[in-house]
């Protein structure tokens, strides 16, 4: 059996980084050779050096919406924290509560002052409830003005700048937290690649609860992950199939854009068109069809996506990587260093 255990690391909370680095795409990338298991370090801003001409980059275009919000129950005036995780549609967000236990269906909670009021119409697991969003307007400029990012609760520091937690090419809304290996990326590095005849593909998958909720079981094979949305476009599709059929290497940015295509691959054995939800849970065993390579953040002990990149390379191999990150002192988790496992 292959336990949760097995994939966790100690980590000084002093390696957790708090704050973005004043240039993005100076960041530390340790790079990680899967046919050699050499380990090397070097900047993020030399990624180029590793692409070659005819290679495709595949991001991730979500965009974090400011989906933390503070309210109050109407009928105790008790405190309530929502962060919107899921958009179904006909304003019903699925949501994670704090305190959840107290928010039974039929209750209502009202932000400022009533200019957004939700009602739970549904009591799910774990703090999860379904909320109707009562509101006049548009949803997303109420968010602004309501709303804060959701940072993930490893970082106590204010963030300052909000748009150091988007990635430069962010543009669908619908994100509960950000892609972050894609906050690296600068214009200038993303020109380079460009010049250099590097194709640079976009989907689309909106981060919730699926991506940062944490293993609770101890055989990783009882774990279930939450749906997540995600989509590909004609445009983008070709892009990608036109680069598998000339050879060319499916670099993906971030454990979103690789759950992403191997999800479509799952479904349809090809890359294609299309949208829906995935539930794809990647963990050692997995055989990967469409990446060659990929750009990740460092991740937490224990969670699905050290099991990811644990698939895609090998458990030993990264425990050994992450290790070498600790010793190091790479900066860990969204505003930290990244790796590139090729």
């Amino acid at each position: 059996m292959e336990t949760t255990e097995a994939y966790n690391y100690d980590l000084d909370e002093s390696l957790i980084a708090q704050t973005p680095l004043l240039k993005r795409d100076e960041s530390r990338m340790m790079i990680v050779d899967r046919k050699t298991n050499q380990i090397n370090d070097d900047y993020f801003y030399n990624i180029i050096n590793y692409l070659n001409e005819g290679d495709c980059l595949v991001i991730n275009d979500s965009k974090v919406i400011p989906a933390r919000l503070i309210g109050i129950k109407e009928l105790t005036m008790a405190k309530v924290e929502v962060l919107l995780l899921k958009d179904l549609g006909n304003n019903i967000w699925e949501c994670l509560c704090k305190p959840a236990k107290r928010l039974r269906k039929g209750m209502i909670v009202s932000f400022g002052d009533g200019l957004l009021r939700m009602e739970c119409i549904k009591e799910k697991e774990e703090g999860i409830r379904e909320f109707r969003l009562i509101y006049e307007g548009i949803l997303m400029e109420i968010l602004d003005q309501l709303g804060s990012m959701p940072l993930p609760p490893y970082i106590k520091e204010t963030l300052k700048d909000k748009d150091r937690y988007q990635t430069i090419y962010a543009q669908n809304d619908g994100s509960a937290a950000a892609p972050t290996a894609g906050l690296h990326f600068t214009k200038e590095i993303l020109n380079k690649i460009k010049e250099r005849n590097i194709k640079i593909a976009k989907l689309t998958l909106h981060v919730g609860l699926g991506t940062f909720r944490p293993v609770s079981v101890t055989n990783i094979k009882e774990h279930q992950m939450h749906q997540e949305y995600y989509s590909l476009d004609s445009d983008n599709a070709l892009i990608i199939n036109k680069t598998i059929k000339n050879n060319g290497k499916i670099i993906s940015v971030g454990t979103t854009s690789t759950r992403t295509l191997e999800s479509i691959y799952q479904k349809y054995q090809e890359i294609k068109a299309c949208s829906g939800y995935t539930d794809i849970f990647i963990y050692p065993g997995f055989e990967f069809k469409v990446i060659d390579a990929q750009l990740t953040n460092f991740h937490l002990p224990k969670s699905t996506l050290m099991m990811l990149v644990s698939a895609f390379a090998s458990k030993e191999l990264i425990m050994e990587a992450y290790q070498r990150a600790v010793d190091s002192r790479y900066r860990f988790f969204s505003f930290g260093d990244c790796m590139l496992i090729i």
